[in-house]
C-alpha cells in the first residue's frame, strides 16, 4: 500500500504547480474591485474538490462570496470529518515593499526554506494551507485509504471577518452535521518543532472618525484656535495604554484569565531564541506589556493596536492646513472569556469619554469574534499528535497562538463540535504582510501529515 509520502514525492511538481496556479487569483475580498477574481477562485476551489474525489460539491450562494460545500461519505457510520479553510486573501499593500509581485508567485531558496519557498499573496494564509487538505484527500481517495467521511467547507470571506458564515452555518447544521472539525489556517513552531495550536485569541475591529471643523483649515490663520483632529486623534490613542503598556479601557481586564505558574511554565518550554526573533524583525529591542515574556504577550494576553490611521495631506510636497477630519482603524485581540461584544461595548463607551470639546466622535465596529481553547486529553487531540509523530518523528508540542479564527467558536457553539487546528506554517511566513511565503517543504509536509490524522482519529473513535 503506498505512502502517503511515496505519493507526494511522486506528485510533488503537480501540487506545486497547482497551487501557484490558484495564488495567480488575486482573491482580495476587502476591495470590490476584485469580486470577480473572488468569484473565480471559488470556482477552481470547487473543480479541485471535484477533482480530488468528493462525490458532490456546491457552490453556495451568501450574501457576499460563495462557500464551497463538498464531501465524500464512505460509511454513514464511521466518524466524519469536517475541513474549513478559506480561498480569499489580505490586500497586499503596500505594494513597494513587495520584492516581487504578490500575484506572481516565484519560488526561491532562503536560509530558513533551502527546499525552496513559493512567495505571493495568499501563499500561507490560507490558499496553501487550504490546498494541503485537497491534496491530502485526492491521496486518500486514489489509494483507496479514506478510513472516514469527510467533508468541506471553503469560505471566501474569512479575511472580512466571515460576516455571513454565522447564517449558512445556522441554516445547515444537519450538513455540516461532523464528529471533529480540521483546520490548518495556523503554523507551528518550526519545521524541527512540530506544534498544535491550542487556543486563539478573539477580535474587535473598530473605525474610528473624529470631526473638528466643517472643512479643511489654513494652519496659519487657525492654528491654535480650533481643535486639530489629527492632534486630538493622537492624543486619544496614545492615552489607551498606560506606561506599562496596560490597556485603560475600565473593564477591559474584567474577564482576562490569569495563568497559573505552571502553565506558563509549560508554555516556556516551547523553543525561542529572543535574539533570533529580534533580528527577523531589524528591532533592537522588544516591547510589549510589563511582567510578561514575548510569547506570553503574543498569545494569553489581550492587545490593542492602531492598523491604520489617516487625515489631511499626504501628497508629495507640503500643503499647510488643519484637517476637518481623521481616522484610524483600531483592533482588540481578545483571549478567552473577553466576549468581543462587550469588549466593543467598553471601547466605545471609553473612547468617546475622551474627546474634548470642539470635535465630534464616529466609532464604526467592523467585525469580531471570540477566543477559544482546545482541551488536549480528546481522541481528536490525540489522534493529531499521533499523526505528527508518524511524520516528523516527534512529539508536538501544544501552544496557544496569537491570532483570531472566529469561525472556531462559532462551530462549537452551532454545530456542539471540538476544532483540531493542525497548522504548517512559520511565523516567518509574513503573512497578511508584503513578500508573504509558504514553504515547499511545509505544504508538502502537511499533505504528507492530513491522512494520518483521519487515520488515527477512525481508529480512536472505533
Amino acid at each position: 500500500m503506498q505512502s502517503s509520502k511515496d505519493y507526494v514525492n511522486q506528485h510533488k511538481d503537480r501540487f506545486i504547480t497547482e497551487l501557484i496556479e490558484l495564488l495567480k487569483i488575486p482573491s482580495i475580498s476587502a476591495d470590490s474591485a476584485f469580486s470577480q477574481d473572488v468569484l473565480k477562485t471559488a470556482e477552481a476551489v470547487e473543480k479541485a474538490l471535484i477533482d480530488a474525489g468528493c462525490d458532490a460539491v456546491e457552490l453556495c450562494e451568501t450574501d457576499g462570496y460563495p462557500i464551497i460545500y463538498g464531501k465524500k461519505i464512505v460509511d454513514s457510520n464511521l466518524p466524519t470529518v469536517l475541513v474549513y479553510g478559506h480561498y480569499d486573501v489580505q490586500p497586499p499593500d503596500p505594494m513597494e515593499l513587495w520584492d516581487s509581485p504578490p500575484f506572481e508567485p516565484v519560488v526561491k531558496e532562503t536560509d530558513l526554506h533551502p527546499e525552496g519557498a513559493i512567495f505571493a499573496r495568499g501563499s500561507s494564509d490560507d490558499k496553501g494551507q487550504m490546498y494541503m487538505h485537497v491534496k491530502a484527500l485526492e491521496f486518500m481517495v486514489k489509494t483507496d485509504q479514506l478510513p472516514c467521511n469527510v467533508k468541506f467547507m471553503i469560505e471566501g470571506e474569512e479575511e472580512v471577518g466571515s460576516v455571513n458564515i454565522a447564517t449558512y452555518v445556522a441554516n445547515n447544521k444537519e450538513k455540516l452535521k461532523n464528529d471533529v472539525i480540521l483546520i490548518s489556517d495556523t503554523g507551528m513552531i518550526a519545521k524541527e518543532s512540530p506544534s498544535i495550536t491550542t487556543g486563539l485569541r478573539g477580535l474587535s475591529y473598530v473605525e474610528v472618525e473624529v470631526t473638528g471643523p466643517n472643512r479643511d483649515l489654513h494652519s496659519g490663520l487657525y492654528g491654535g484656535a480650533v481643535a486639530n483632529p489629527i492632534n486630538i486623534l493622537s492624543k486619544m490613542i496614545a492615552s489607551l495604554h498606560d506606561a506599562n503598556n496596560h490597556i485603560t479601557i475600565p473593564g477591559f481586564y474584567d474577564k482576562v484569565e490569569e495563568l497559573s505558574k505552571e502553565e506558563r511554565a509549560e508554555m516556556a518550554k516551547a523553543p525561542f531564541d529572543l535574539g533570533e526573533y529580534q533580528n527577523a524583525l531589524d528591532i533592537e529591542s522588544i516591547y510589549g506589556e510589563k511582567g510578561y515574556t514575548t510569547n506570553e504577550r503574543n498569545s494569553i494576553r489581550p492587545t490593542l493596536d492602531v492598523n491604520g490611521i489617516w487625515g489631511g495631506y499626504m501628497g508629495e510636497g507640503a500643503k499647510t492646513v488643519i484637517a476637518s477630519k481623521a481616522h484610524a482603524k483600531i483592533s482588540m485581540r481578545l483571549v478567552p472569556h473577553q466576549d468581543w461584544h462587550e469588549i466593543t461595548t467598553l471601547f466605545e463607551t471609553h473612547f468617546t469619554s475622551l474627546a474634548p470639546k470642539g470635535v465630534k466622535i464616529k466609532i464604526t465596529p467592523h467585525h469580531g469574534g471570540q477566543g477559544y481553547v482546545t482541551p488536549i486529553d480528546t481522541v481528536a487531540y490525540r489522534a493529531a499528535a499521533k499523526a505528527y509523530e508518524a511524520t516528523f518523528g516527534k512529539t508536538p508540542i501544544p501552544q496557544r497562538s496569537g491570532g483570531s479564527i472566529p469561525i472556531v467558536s462559532l462551530f462549537e457553539k452551532e454545530l456542539g463540535s471540538k476544532t483540531i487546528l493542525m497548522g504548517f506554517g512559520l511565523d516567518s511566513d509574513a503573512i497578511h504582510s508584503p513578500n508573504e511565503h509558504f514553504g515547499i517543504w511545509n505544504y508538502l509536509k502537511g499533505i504528507e501529515t492530513i491522512p494520518y490524522f483521519f487515520k488515527f482519529f477512525t481508529e480512536m473513535k472505533a
